[in-house]
């Protein structure tokens, strides 16, 4: 029967209290025998008894087979003190009905009584029954010794003589398996008011074997030492048989065996011997009182057999304890750490290699694990151990002062210097900042800003940082970055900032400082950061141990600080919502300055994923106290140019740029008007007719059409026609009347008919180009002529412009001499050179190609 769960209890258990009488119900399990014993030592006048009325029967012990309600009552009050109960199972292991049995008593009653569980155990005679107890194992004790749990395991073996005692036995051991030939009893003995915690077993049928016992022994690794006692220690073992041990050693561990308190028997022939079997191969015999086996490797089986021994009253049996130390072999590494001169700084060293063979050792005593407290100096040693293997971790108290107190100038965080003969590498080192007084711990960055690490952007730094809150609530992850966001971080209460390493293999060649801390008056929320957003790229902020939730009732701030013609978008990234049993959670944001409107929603709220802030604003988060589910929310910050400035400095761009290509236009176009302008010389004209206007004027007051500018009243043959006019007549010929083959320097009076023209007053003047100067171009106002200027009469007189007899004998042979036809007379344009050597009257009114000539009186 494969897999067999035997339990020893009974089905039912119904207590009554009758007066000095008390009664239960007793329903036994199938295959169960319940036997109430009165204890020897008891003289108390007390029985037990079976069932009621007539059939009740009462006696000093009672025993139940059968697996039915049973009334048992006791004619006393306490049937505790005076009664025992043994729970007895059978199991018959057949070839077929027996592979593995698990034993386990579940029983609970019987609490006011001493409780024994027994098992008997049976093979065939030529087997043996084979017990399998689970880790950590059994150890043997002395018979006059009891079990720290108070649950001690004895087992029997059933021989023809009688009873054979193999040992006591408690739990937590090195023995793994004994098997025991033919026939046996296990038992469990629970005193009185001792909760049921029982080892479980497994039965199954054994090897086989000459020995009448065998025990199998796991030795642990490390330093250590067990004990092992022949069957019926202290009594004597007489009978002629083997007893064996087999002891599996670890790698790397010596042992030695010494045998103590050897009582040996009277022999009535052969002798004592033990045999030796060290792995597969040597073996040798010693005797009991030779030296045993010390300093040896491997596994290793000891066989112990006994002689036929004299019988009697007085006559002892063989009694030995057999006692096997395991050690380690070789040459330790020494050295000394002393924590005296660094205040606060401990030490703890671990093998984190289970599998390898390392042995630490502090002031001579093997342990696990090897704490160094602070303030204390101590003696290491490391036997067999891969530097590879050994993790260090140090830890640094510092108890922060007072915000009102004056030593709040800020401590900066650094690793202390180590021992150098510890030859461990740093592995993660820890600051415990206590705050003796209510207060806020204020965190900066000696370098950089600080950036929380986050699924999108991790900190892959050389090391990083775990601040977390002393209560063992982790804050976050953070690393000392170029690009980092965080400004400061403000926790309230104690804090615990621990370095882990990322790409540096030994924490004590990174000295730091790592952050510098400060103290400031207390704050209302359990953590605030103060942060600044890249311009470029987005900045993420986590809720406190995201992506679990936050404490409950704790609550989180963000002061996050907007540059100027910047906005922020405000996302929520992601969000998880409990369910709350009492509170509500929020998050609020509002800007800095407190004039703007504050937003906030609760988890039983819609909200918008996204906010955009125009200037600093403020973000709070505060949990509630959460019936299921938990409040995580990861944000990210996003800045953006604000794009009102953008379209004003557009528009201030574009509209100066237009204001220069009006002014651009307008200068090229005058500049061009004044090329294109003909460069003419203004001539006064006598217009005897015409309305008098003053000389300067660069425009008639009529349009030709009404008025009669293009009449001449004479013309001055050498001024009109000089270009026909040898113009290399000697300079004494010209008498200063002509230049360049114009008469420029007077006007001679008209002395011929002029019909009733009137004449004008002769008054010698002269008007010389070279008397002009410089200012011949410039505008000459003529509003009181002097009386020497007198416009001289031209020399040839003209007729009435209806004339066609007018004939200059000069102009005969000129294509120009004769007037075609009747109507206005053009103007004339005597010469090439004339436009060339006349002054040009500025005028911005008058774009006229034409020569300008001018109106006298």
């Amino acid at each position: 029967m494969t897999g067999m769960l035997l339990s020893a209890g009974m089905f039912g258990l119904i207590t009554r209290k009758h007066n000095k009488c008390q009664k239960i119900e007793v329903t036994p399990d199938s295959g169960t025998i319940v036997l109430f014993s009165k204890k020897a030592d008891q003289s108390l006048d007390c029985d037990v008894c079976k069932d009621e009325g007539l059939s009740q029967t009462c006696n000093s012990n009672l025993q139940l087979t059968e697996a039915r309600p049973t009334n048992v009552t006791f004619n006393c009050s306490q049937p505790g003190d005076v009664f025992t109960v043994e729970i007895n199972q059978k199991i018959d292991c057949s070839p077929t009905a027996c592979s593995i049995i698990a034993v386990h008593p579940d029983s609970t009653r019987f609490l006011k009584f001493s409780r024994t569980f027994t098992w008997d155990l049976k093979v065939q005679s030529s087997q043996m029954f084979q017990l399998d107890f689970p880790a950590p194992g059994m150890r043997q004790i002395k018979p006059s010794e009891s079990c720290p749990n108070k649950h001690t395991y004895t087992i029997i073996k059933y021989q023809r003589s009688g009873p054979n005692s193999i040992g006591k036995f408690c739990r937590n051991g090195t023995i793994t398996r004994i098997q025991v030939l033919f026939r046996g009893r296990v038992s469990l003995e629970v005193p009185k008011d001792t909760a049921l915690n029982p080892s479980d077993f497994k039965v199954s049928i054994g090897q086989d074997t000459e020995a009448l016992v065998v025990v199998d022994v796991k030795l642990p690794r490390g330093l250590s030492s067990a004990d092992f006692f022949t069957p019926n220690y202290g009594i004597g073992h007489y009978s002629e048989e083997k007893i064996k041990w087999n002891f599996a050693v670890m790698p790397m561990q010596n042992f030695t065996v010494l045998f103590q308190h050897y009582t040996p028997p009277e022999c009535k022939n052969n002798k004592v011997l033990v045999d030796y079997t060290l792995g597969d191969k040597t073996s040798f015999t010693k005797e009991p009182t030779d030296t045993q086996p010390t300093n040896k490797q491997g596994d290793f089986s000891l066989t112990l057999t006994s002689c036929e021994a004299k019988r009697g009253n007085n006559v002892p049996g063989l009694s030995l304890n057999i006692n096997v130390a395991v050690f380690r072999g070789g040459t330790p590494y020494l050295c000394s750490v002393d924590l005296r001169k660094e205040e606060g700084l401990s030490l703890q060293i671990e093998n984190k290699n289970p599998e390898s063979y390392c042995e630490m050792s502090l002031n001579s005593v093997a342990q696990e694990k090897i704490v160094v407290p602070a303030g204390t100096k101590a003696d290491l040693s490391f036997l067999d151990c891969p530097v590879q293997d050994l993790q260090l971790t140090a830890t640094k108290t510092i108890d922060c002062p007072s915000a009102s107190s004056r030593a709040t100038s800020g401590t900066s965080l650094t690793i202390p210097t180590l021992d150098p003969s510890l030859h461990v590498p740093l592995h993660q080192f820890t600051w415990l900042l206590r705050v003796l007084d209510q207060g806020t711990v204020d965190l900066t960055s000696s370098n950089n800003n600080l950036h929380q690490s986050v699924p999108d952007k991790e900190c892959n730094e050389r090391v990083s940082l775990l601040i977390s809150e002393t209560d063992g609530s982790n804050i976050g992850q953070f690393c000392s970055l170029a690009e980092g966001t965080i400004q400061k971080i403000q926790i309230k209460g104690n804090v615990s900032i621990t370095v882990n390493p990322k790409t540096v293999k030994d924490l004590s060649q990174e000295k730091g400082p790592f952050l510098k801390v400060a103290m400031s008056p207390e704050i209302t929320e359990n953590v605030i950061y103060t942060v600044s957003p890249l311009v470029s790229g987005s900045m993420y902020l986590a809720t406190p141990n995201w992506p679990d939730g936050m404490n409950s009732s704790s609550s989180v701030s963000w002061i996050v600080r907007v540059p100027q013609e910047h906005m922020a978008e405000l996302q929520f990234t992601n969000v998880s919502k409990p369910v709350c049993d009492s509170g509500h959670t929020e998050v609020a944001i509002r800007p800095l300055d407190s004039r703007g409107q504050t937003q906030s929603w609760r988890e039983d709220q819609s909200f918008d994923n996204t906010v955009i802030q125009q200037q600093s604003f403020y973000l709070n988060m505060s949990n509630c106290e959460p019936k299921s589910g938990h409040f995580a929310v990861l944000s990210k910050v996003t800045l953006h140019k604000e794009t009102k400035n953008f379209l004003s400095i557009i528009l201030a761009v574009v509209g100066v740029l237009l204001l220069l290509l009006i002014i651009t236009l307008i200068v090229v176009c005058v500049i061009r008007k004044r090329k294109n302008k003909p460069k003419t010389n203004r001539s006064s004209i006598f217009l005897p007719r015409g309305k008098p206007f003053l000389p300067g004027n660069a425009t008639f007051p009529k349009s030709r059409a009404d008025n009669e500018s293009h009449v001449y009243a004479s013309i001055d043959d050498p001024t009109m026609y000089g270009n026909f006019v040898d113009k290399n007549q000697p300079a004494e010929v010209d008498n200063g009347a002509w230049s360049n083959g114009h008469q420029v320097d007077a006007y001679h009076p008209f002395t011929g008919p002029s019909d009733s023209i009137p004449s004008a007053k002769d008054s010698p003047a002269e008007y010389s180009i070279e008397g002009r100067g410089g200012d011949r171009d410039a505008y000459q106002p003529f509003l009181q002529p002097p009386n020497t200027f007198n416009l001289q009469r031209p020399r040839s007189p003209l007729v009435s412009q209806g004339s066609l007899g007018f004939e200059d004998r000069r102009m005969v042979d000129n294509e120009l001499h004769t007037f075609k036809s009747f109507g206005d007379i053009n103007p004339i344009r005597l010469s090439a050179d004339e436009s060339r050597l006349q002054p040009q009257m500025e005028s911005d009114t008058d774009s006229n190609t034409e020569p300008e000539y001018e109106e006298a009186i």
